[in-house]
């Protein structure tokens, strides 16, 4: 894998962490839940290679520390942090942008104020359950998942959360990590509470600017996993989302974490949609 740089950037309210590897232009890669910069390590070796590569710590997760007390996040202020690290490392220069789970969310919100910045984004199954038909059985299911993580903590509510978007199989698919990502699963244990009690929520209840990108749709592509047609809150917006766009979910290989079930092919696959033909 090519040598990663680290680095911090000062945000309002926030201290980022950000890792770089490869060359070219900027793919940013946008993490979910309760994952870091770590969550793309399967796939970063394949981007570099034609790519510079940044992946990062949001606020509040892992090495990115806040200034002050933790309160609930929001997605506009997670979005600003990803714009100032665009104008750091990317400046003048369109970039890629790959959000996975709320850090689609994060990237759509990017596309939505900033589309003069960003060449392609894809977004990857963000759980924006306010443009769902009928949103109100899943916001059930998500405030019962913080209030689980309130009386009972952080296992009984992700064990919660995956029986209610699949039952057991995906509960134990849940406490599986692949090798390439152990070295997260410490950090990532930790953010948990950061999850589940101030983004699950906040975020999934955000309502994207949908005529911003509807003015942007030549840029973006809305993606879910092949497994999770079944899970309408995860593979349910980009559906809905494309629908009003007027456009198609790309489907990738794998769930709402494919990105670490199927590295390899999943990489395949975002290489396809970020590389002009004369950069295949």
């Amino acid at each position: 894998m090519p040598k990663s740089t680290t680095g911090t950037l000062k945000v309002p309210g926030a201290t980022l962490h950000y890792e770089t590897r490869g060359s070219g232009p900027v793919l940013l890669l946008i993490p979910g839940g309760a994952a870091d910069a770590g969550l793309y390590a399967g796939i970063a070796a394949d981007l570099a290679a034609h790519y510079t590569v940044v992946s990062y710590d949001p606020r509040g997760l892992s090495r990115s520390t806040l200034d002050g007390p933790l309160t609930d996040q929001r997605v506009d202020v997670w979005s600003d942090d990803a714009h100032r690290l665009l104008e750091l490392l990317s400046p003048g220069e369109e970039a890629r942008v790959l959000g996975s789970s709320s850090g689609a969310i994060v990237a759509l919100d990017l596309l939505a104020r900033h589309p003069e910045r960003l060449r392609r984004v894809v977004a990857h199954e963000p759980p924006l359950l306010e443009v769902l038909a009928d949103p109100a059985p899943h916001r059930r299911l998500f405030a019962e998942v913080r209030e689980t993580f309130r009386r009972d903590g952080a296992g009984p509510a992700m064990a919660r959360f995956s029986e209610g978007l699949g039952g057991e199989r995906q509960a134990e698919r849940a406490t599986e990590l692949p090798p390439e990502i152990q070295e997260m699963a410490p950090r990532m244990h930790a953010n948990l509470p950061v999850f589940l009690e101030h983004m699950l929520c906040p975020f999934s209840s955000t309502a994207p600017d949908v005529a911003a990108l509807r003015r942007a749709g030549d840029r973006l592509v809305l993606a879910a996993g092949r497994d999770s047609r079944e899970q309408e809150p995860l593979y349910g917006p980009a559906r809905r989302l494309a629908e009003l766009l007027g456009g198609e979910v790309a489907e990738f290989p794998g769930g709402h974490v494919g990105v670490t079930q199927h590295p390899k092919e999943f990489a395949e696959q975002l290489l396809e949609l970020f590389l002009a033909p004369s950069e295949k």
